[in-house]
């Protein structure tokens, strides 16, 4: 299994409320309101995007990854108002192994709505099912309790913490690592 042929054309994934689909410089307003929110980027690697041109710029970089059938972002897109709210992705594969990560970033105004929960069960069973993944883990800062929330209620689990295995925004943090099977997610969930 190659990456560039599951990412030749990156499916649209449906769930209950959410369309997971592909980024376009529409999204810019959208994704510019929560990627410039500080308590959104507290959690992540990236820093807030200070104008429209920060956002333009990383979405630019995404239709690439698009055009290149490599790895890259759907948007969280909310049914009910076309509105993206997020992105979630896998930020590592490796075909070899059969293993993978996903991570994901939402907006503050969707938070603590199960959105991430819903959007991330739709991504872990396309990695089961088309990517032919047995694995598939998440890492989180260790104070980032809503993410370790997300992870546990996709029934994935908390095999460690990392110490000091990121440096971000000026010093060392500890990273938990959650991961879930293939047997695992399919005794739990519907694949679709």
């Amino acid at each position: 299994m190659e990456i560039g042929t599951v990412y030749e054309q990156l499916p649209i994934l449906e769930t209950d409320r959410l369309l997971l689909r592909k980024i376009t410089l529409q999204d810019a307003e959208d994704m510019f309101e929560y990627t410039s929110n500080p308590t959104v980027s507290k959690y992540v690697s990236w820093e807030p995007h200070r104008s429209l041109t920060d956002t333009r710029g990383y979405i630019h970089f995404v239709l690439q990854q698009y055009t290149l059938h490599r790895l890259a972002p759907w948007g969280i897109e909310l049914k009910e108002n076309n509105k993206l709210i997020g992105t979630i992705n896998f930020v590592a594969w490796q075909p070899r192994h059969k293993t993978a990560e996903i991570g994901y970033a939402l907006s503050e105004l969707y938070w603590n709505k199960g959105f991430i929960t819903e959007a991330a069960q739709a991504v872990l069973s396309f990695g089961f099912t088309k990517m032919n993944t047995i694995r598939i883990e998440a890492r989180c800062l260790s104070d980032n309790i809503a993410s370790q929330r997300v992870m546990e209620k996709n029934g994935m689990t908390l095999e460690g913490t990392i110490r000091k295995g990121l440096f971000i925004k000026g010093k060392h943090r500890d990273i938990k690592l959650y991961s879930i099977l293939k047997d695992e997610f399919e005794a739990t969930h519907p694949i679709c």
